[in-house]
């Protein structure tokens, strides 16, 4: 068969403009496959990524509302509780309002508890105790604006207000913390909670959120409900779930990613399909009488389908195989300067896998009809258009 590979690519350059564009549309075809599979995936990752041993606590009526700080206490003695941090939104902006910034009031032997994989150098926390002013600042932040432990920077809320009416707080960076590899954000600055809430003019012995850590991931659901009977009927009513339930609550908020990726994928490949399939007819009716001349010198219908299905399969391996290696070239590229916020950007093996499968599949069903009606083609009838 691989003999035939000659005859097969002087078919294809017959045209040479109408391959061109044939191949470009496979190729920017399996392009977007690729890049949006690689978006599915991540954001699919995302999810899995979500501590299977931690819980939301935030207020019923949505997070924008505070729950007292008193709940902080009594969640942590509740039996089968391992940790709990407290967070509450500042509103960080830094120089000017253009450059928001995740800055979250915590406390730092809670947050450390409760998120292992979030990790400080030797002394770094000790440090962040006892400087009331002191906070920890991710990697992705530290870099962007050249920050450097001992720096002093001021943050703006434009939620908050001090005592004195003031909005800025001064900041001691005492430590960078390390994230890589891990769900958590490497773009938020933490800082002490007893700081923030004693500089407050109004809204003070509040906390924003809980994120619990539970000693048996098995029990999560039924703590869960344990934690929010708590607070039935109270002023301050609560909505506990998973980490991860919440990060897939907000995911579909959205919308349904996977269907919609999955819609404008198969959008694509339809397109490709109709401008692959007229390439092969007409290719084939083009070359009607030389399939005839071929049969006179002795090749047979199945031989005739063979060449027909060759020409197809190679366009669209080709076409196929540098579309997703353009997409693994650019899913790599990328995947440092996003991974903020898609902390896994890359094609998988089973992208890869569907992809060479899908190039398959095109390739047969764009060149099965024309290699069909070539192979049935009859001598006399083909010559006769000679």
């Amino acid at each position: 068969m691989f003999r035939w590979l000659p005859l097969v690519w002087a078919n294809l350059r017959r045209r040479k403009l109408r391959l061109i564009c044939t191949f470009a549309s496979i190729m920017l075809a399996f392009l977007m496959f690729g890049m949006l599979d690689a978006l599915r995936t991540s954001l699919s990752q995302a999810v899995t990524l979500a501590g299977q041993d931690r819980l939301m606590c935030m207020s019923k009526v949505n997070i924008t509302v505070s729950l007292p700080r008193a709940y902080y206490e009594k969640v942590k003695a509740v039996p089968g509780v391992r940790a709990v941090a407290p967070f509450s939104w500042f509103g960080g902006v830094y120089k000017d309002a253009k450059q928001q910034i995740q800055v979250l009031a915590t406390d730092p032997d809670a947050i450390m508890a409760v998120y292992p994989e979030l990790k400080l150098k030797p002394g770094v926390l000790e440090a962040w105790k006892n400087d009331r002013q002191g906070i920890v600042v991710g990697p992705a932040l530290a870099a962007a604006y050249q920050w450097k432990v001992g720096d002093r920077i001021p943050m703006r809320s434009d939620i908050w207000r001090k005592l004195n009416g003031a909005d800025t707080w001064d900041f001691n960076i005492v430590g960078i913390y390390d994230a890589s590899g891990t769900g958590v954000d490497r773009s938020t600055i933490y800082f002490q909670y007893d700081y923030f809430n004693e500089s407050l003019q109004y809204g003070k012995d509040q906390t924003g959120w809980m994120v619990v850590r539970v000693a048996n991931p098995a029990e999560s659901d039924t703590l869960a409900a344990r934690i929010d009977s708590m607070f039935a009927n109270s002023a301050s009513e609560t909505k506990t779930s998973t980490e991860r339930a919440m990060i897939k609550q907000f995911l579909d908020q959205v919308g349904n990613i996977g269907r919609i990726l999955v819609s404008v994928t198969l959008a694509v490949f339809f397109t490709m399909l109709l401008v692959t399939s007229n390439t092969m007819a007409q290719s084939v009716s083009e070359r009607t009488n030389e399939i005839g001349v071929l049969k006179t010198l002795g090749f047979g219908g199945p031989s005739i389908l063979q060449l027909v299905l060759m020409e197809s399969l190679l366009l669209t391996f080709a076409g196929g195989l540098v579309g997703l290696g353009l997409a693994w070239l650019f899913a790599g590229g990328v995947a440092d300067s996003i991974k903020d916020y898609f902390p896994v950007f890359k094609l998988s093996v089973g992208t890869l896998l569907v992809g060479v499968s899908l190039m398959l599949a095109f390739g047969v069903v764009t060149g099965l009809w024309p290699a069909l009606t070539a192979m049935r083609l009859k001598i006399v009838d083909a010559l006769r258009k000679v």
